[in-house]
């Protein structure tokens, strides 16, 4: 069965993203190698370019990025990255 998350080829894929010591893709800090993988929000995960959901390959290396956890949960299945927020504005001049 090609294609499943726990394979070999997908496991491989994820070592070798891991050993590159790349920072966050989307938020641009470094991923913490001293943390619990399961659970810890700032946790190296694979995160794929194109989502899995929108057509994208599982083991492909040019779709694979390095993320945290917590970020690649809060991108969810969107294709592009949200701009960190802009600092709320006065409406008027005081």
């Amino acid at each position: 069965m090609a294609g499943i998350r726990n394979g070999r080829p997908y496991r491989r894929l994820v070592a070798a993203q891991k050993r590159l010591g790349e920072p966050c893709w989307i938020c641009g800090h470094n991923i913490p190698t001293n943390v619990d993988g399961r659970t810890h929000p700032l946790a190296f995960t694979l995160d794929h370019l194109v989502p899995l959901s929108r057509g994208g390959n599982l083991t492909d290396p040019a779709n694979a990025r390095s993320a945290h956890r917590r970020c690649n949960s809060s991108r969810g299945n969107r294709t592009t990255v949200r701009p960190k927020a802009a600092p709320q504005r006065a409406s008027r001049r005081w």
